[in-house]
Order: C-alpha cells, then sequence, then structure tokens
C-alpha cells in the first residue's frame, strides 16, 4: 500500500514584475510518497483549479532533470533539500507528514519575477549570446580521432557541459552571482582546441556580459557549488579567472 502524507504549503504569490508579492498558505492532504515535488504541485493545482481559485504558477519541462526548466526555493535551499537534485527530481518522500514547506522562486536582481515561482531567466541566455559558442569556421567535419584531445581534457569540458542553466547558484549565491554558470561555459570551451582561437575575445565578452545583466561578484561562499544539480566544481571559477586576466596579456 502507498504511503500518503499531508502537508502545509506556504507558496510565494505574485501578479506579476510590478505587483507586490505575498506567501500564501495551502493545505495538502493524501499526496503519495511516491510523488514527485511537481506532480504534488500539480495534483494542489488541480484541486484549486476544481474549486474556482487561481493555480500557481510555475516552471517545467521535461521533469528529467536535464533541461533546467524547474526550480524553486524550497524551505530555503535551492531546488530543495537534496545534492545534486532538480525540484523536479526531488520525491515526497523526503518530507514528513505534517511537514511545512516554504517555497519560493529564485531570488536575484538579475531574475525577474514573471508570476509566482516563474522567473526570468534571460540574462543567463545573453551571456551565452555574448560568447558561449564556437564560431571559427573549420571546414567539412573531421574525424573523431583528427583532433588530439588528452583524456583528462576531454571530461574537464564534459563536466563543464553538464550546466543545465537552470540558475540555482544564482539564487543560492549571496550576491546573486553568476560567476558558476559563465566559468562552466568558459571552461567547457577553452579546455578544448576547438575553442582556443576565440577564447580571449569570449571569456571578455561573457564576463562584460554578465556584469550588465546585473549580476553580483563571487564572494567565494561556495554556496553555488552546494545548490548546483550537477555537481559542477567552482574550481571552474578559478579557471575563468585566470582565463580573463590571460586576455590583458596577449
Amino acid at each position: 500500500m502507498t504511503e500518503t502524507i499531508g502537508l502545509t504549503l506556504k507558496i510565494w504569490k505574485q501578479d506579476g514584475p510590478d505587483s507586490g508579492g505575498r506567501l500564501d498558505t495551502y493545505e495538502v492532504r493524501d499526496i503519495s510518497t511516491d510523488a514527485s515535488f511537481l506532480e504534488m504541485l500539480d495534483i494542489l493545482n488541480e484541486r484549486l483549479v476544481g474549486s474556482g481559485e487561481e493555480p500557481v504558477a510555475f516552471d517545467h519541462d521535461c521533469r528529467e532533470g536535464i533541461c533546467g526548466t524547474c526550480g524553486a526555493v524550497v524551505n530555503g535551499k535551492a531546488h530543495g533539500p537534496l545534492k545534486e537534485t532538480t525540484l523536479c527530481q526531488l520525491h515526497m518522500r523526503h518530507f514528513e507528514d505534517g511537514d511545512v514547506v516554504v517555497i519560493e522562486p529564485w531570488r536575484s536582481r538579475a531574475f525577474t519575477v514573471i508570476k509566482d515561482l516563474v522567473v526570468d531567466r534571460g540574462a543567463l541566455d545573453a551571456i551565452i549570446q555574448a560568447g558561449g559558442y564556437i564560431s571559427v569556421n573549420t571546414g567539412g567535419a573531421p574525424d573523431a580521432n583528427a583532433v588530439a584531445v588528452s583524456q583528462e581534457q576531454a571530461e574537464l569540458a564534459m563536466d563543464a557541459a553538464e550546466c543545465i542553466g537552470c540558475g540555482a547558484c544564482v539564487a543560492a549565491c549571496p550576491n546573486g552571482a553568476a560567476m558558476l554558470f559563465t566559468s562552466a561555459r568558459v571552461s567547457h570551451l577553452s579546455t578544448l582546441p576547438q575553442g582556443k582561437p576565440e577564447a580571449r575575445k569570449r571569456v571578455e565578452s561573457m564576463v562584460a556580459c554578465m556584469s550588465e545583466q546585473g549580476f553580483g561578484n563571487c564572494g567565494n561562499e561556495r554556496e553555488c557549488e552546494a545548490a548546483c544539480p550537477k555537481g559542477i566544481s567552482i574550481s571552474h571559477i578559478s579557471r575563468l579567472n585566470r582565463e580573463f586576466l590571460k586576455s590583458f596579456f596577449k
């Protein structure tokens, strides 16, 4: 027999970017412990719609922990209490019957609240557009073994490429910095031969855009690393700093 729990939810409600926000209280009962956190919100919304009330707006897409669309602060933790887990992968078995759960949107000057738990993360897209790509004409696609890449470099690049751009690092940072996100993008390309021709321009453009978008400065608190659902290391921030300094000496 499937176990069920009941929760008291305190959810941030905000009509729009220019509106004031508030925490509204909802009671949910008979929630299966096998349900995911987003499925629990689905059940709440079905009940709200059925009773003629406005549902809670929240972001979601793949619900498999790979798209970076979902995200909320649960009891003060970005993506909830579990390490290296997205909100859609968090299950209700990690809560106790009768728990009070506070759910809020990402908090950052660079992330505007659109409605309730939905925020505009377009500032991260702007950083990618500023330089998170390779535009050098390489001609025809070479064979896989034609470009020499060490195993260490390949693993490092792939570890950085795991970033899904969810914004949890920004929400967790006391300064609202996007250094972990940006550094992962820089490391992903700067460690591979294909990314080196544009390395200087890339890091300068992305760091400048990061500042223009209103993100704060890194305070080396490591909250970003703790909140990242993909476990991306702050060592990439060190690499970003080195690449940025190198760009001034070339």
